[in-house]
């Protein structure tokens, strides 16, 4: 009922009475109040003015579900939304829905996370209304070898979705961090559960620094705040991300990872460098050359010997 309240006054500028408000979602005057009362509360700057009802002065900058929704015009993706206000992680929430069964396209979100994780079991500071915290479920029709393909898919997305609405060109560094200005602004998760040959579900998740202050980041990341001087809508974003998820995925799904491979190339920040990629308590270094079918990243050493590499932590030498 509150989406249809709020939809009644986006569509004008001006007061509309409680009493038309009343009669086209057949509620009582009351009912209508108490409505009101609870939007106020969860940030929605109403006006209530004696003989010419309500006006929306301004909106919060909250993921709700009904604020996701509008003009979202995805088929499945985000379509059902958990959102709450505070988790320790949307991660560990799309894990126990995901086991439940939960539908692909299924979205958890989180305005702040008390134990935000990111690769290798690191924290991700997740402060309250300032990032964009969320955790994508998953059913695709592939082996569990090719799964990493969605970890490049999701950088590639996120990438897209941070140019057409912001304005800002980031640049993806092997496997799943995306910096600007050579700052980590995004890290990306993908987590896999499967049988040998099947895959049960996936959950692709993302932290952004969104409107981060620039003294509440460490010095090698950066927010969208930082990079353009203002604020951004958080759900304009998210509604960009989750467009372009869903169009790489059906794309994927029926012309298969070249084209999301080609994309990512374009964007990268890593091939030509001279790196080091630290996995499994040693470290290999030599020159990022491309990336393989499968999302692993082809280094050739400085023997000549060219090798792969599936994960790892990366340091950009030069």
């Amino acid at each position: 009922m509150q989406d249809k309240i709020l939809n009644l006054l986006k569509k004008k500028e001006s007061y509309v009475s409680g009493e038309d408000i009343s009669s086209h979602l057949n509620i009582s005057r009351q009912a209508l109040w108490k409505h009101i009362q609870e939007l106020k509360d969860k940030g929605y700057d109403i006006e209530a003015v004696p003989h010419l009802g309500y006006r929306l002065a301004s909106s919060p900058d909250r993921l709700f579900e009904f604020e996701v929704w509008r003009s979202l015009n995805t088929k499945t993706f985000g379509r059902k939304i958990f959102y709450y206000d505070t988790l320790t992680s949307t991660i560990d929430m799309a894990m126990d829905l995901g086991v439940k069964g939960a539908a692909s396209g299924t979205l958890i979100l989180a305005e702040s996370q008390t134990k935000g994780r990111g690769r290798l079991g690191r924290d991700w500071f997740s402060p309250k209304y300032k990032g964009l915290y969320m955790s994508l479920i998953l059913r695709p029709n592939m082996l569990p070898t090719q799964a990493s393909i969605l970890t490049l898919l999701a950088a590639v997305s996120i990438c897209t979705a941070l140019k057409s609405s912001t304005g800002i060109t980031s640049q993806i560094k092997w496997p799943n961090d995306l910096l600007v200005n050579n700052k980590k602004l995004c890290g990306i998760l993908t987590q896999v559960i499967a049988e040998t040959d099947r895959i049960d579900f996936v959950i692709i998740s993302a932290g952004i620094n969104v409107n981060n202050d620039k003294k509440s980041l460490i010095s090698s990341a950066t927010s969208l705040k930082e990079q353009k001087k203002e604020e951004v809508s958080r759900v304009t974003l998210l509604q960009e991300i989750l467009r372009e998820l869903e169009i790489n995925y059906l794309f994927l799904e029926k012309k298969g990872a070249s084209q999301i491979l080609e994309k990512w190339r374009q964007s990268n920040a890593t091939l030509g460098r001279r790196v080091k990629v630290y996995c499994q308590h040693k470290h290999i270094e030599g020159e990022a050359l491309d990336i393989d079918s499968d999302g692993g990243l082809l280094i050739r050493k400085d023997n000549g010997i060219t090798q792969k590499v599936m994960s790892g932590d990366v340091v950009h030498c030069r």
